[in-house]
């Protein structure tokens, strides 16, 4: 048995299918765990969210920002993008069961034999693990409660950018997601910054990544994607960076929990 974890899919089913074959990945023995975004930019969304769903058990998959965005478009509250490529999913016969089971995905998954824990763009600083879960859970809940509709209209916009327990309960839900699906850099006082989205050499001095302003004590090993101008590269001990930019030419990666090793595919530019 082993646990396979893999970056942001994008819609490149076509890669995700090299990689397992090249594994030998089995459902039946193995485990795929996935750091979200299945979905946009690609030329398959609706082929991985087949493949995901399809392996049942053996898969775990956490939401990104693109996945929740075609969630907001199904729901007529997101603009549709054509870059997405996202029609196919709104169109397909299957297109309302698959997008039911997208929304019951967690934003913060933990594996509890290995004890990593998974969100799609990270965790804030100002947040323990205790913390952090308890908001995802309270996230989750809302997404996937009857009136999620209105949950998905909150989720839009930068602001609050600091958590605080004043915040009113849309407030929350925002910060949240925003937090575990859009989050790169921060402020020094943990503030997240949403206005840069290239490599940490040409950031903003001010700003740091969220992953070094957190400390070792607050996290079991993190694992996270979102983050496609890393490459893949992290310093941080313990925190494992794995978008490494399918959809834009790179390639994509796949992390064998058990023995370490990272094993990649090269992608067409597929996003303009």
């Amino acid at each position: 048995m082993a646990t396979y974890i893999i970056g942001d899919l994008q819609g490149c089913l076509h890669e995700l299918d090299l990689l397992l074959a090249e594994v030998e990945f089995s459902p039946s023995r193995d485990q795929l765990w996935l750091t979200g975004d299945l979905v946009a930019r690609g030329p398959d969304s609706l082929g991985c969210l087949r493949r995901i769903l399809g392996l049942g058990n053996a898969a775990t998959t956490v939401l990104g920002n693109h996945d929740l965005h075609l969630l907001a478009v199904a729901s007529g509250i997101g603009r549709p993008k054509a870059a997405d490529r996202i029609q196919p999913v709104l169109d397909a016969a299957d297109g309302p069961d698959l997008l039911y089971w997208l929304r019951h995905q967690p934003l913060l998954a933990e594996h509890h034999q290995h004890g990593f824990v998974m969100t799609h763009a990270g965790i804030p600083p100002g947040w323990d693990l205790a913390q952090a879960r308890a908001a995802a859970r309270a996230a989750e809940a809302g997404l996937a409660s009857p009136d999620y509709r209105e949950h998905l209209r909150q989720m839009y916009g930068n602001q609050p950018s600091r958590w605080q327990p004043e915040l009113t309960s849309a407030e929350q839900l925002r910060y949240t997601i925003n937090a575990f699906t859009r989050m790169r850099l921060c402020h020094p006082d943990g503030g997240l910054d949403f206005d840069f989205k290239g490599a940490l050499a040409s950031a903003p001095p001010h700003l740091k990544p969220w992953f070094e302003l957190r400390t070792e004590a607050q996290d079991p090993p993190l694992i996270f994607g979102h983050w496609a101008a890393l490459e893949g590269r992290c310093d941080t001990a313990g925190v494992h960076a794995l978008d490494t930019g399918c959809v834009w030419g790179g390639s994509l990666t796949l992390l064998c929990w058990e023995s370490g090793e990272r094993l990649a595919t090269a992608c067409p530019a597929y996003a303009g």
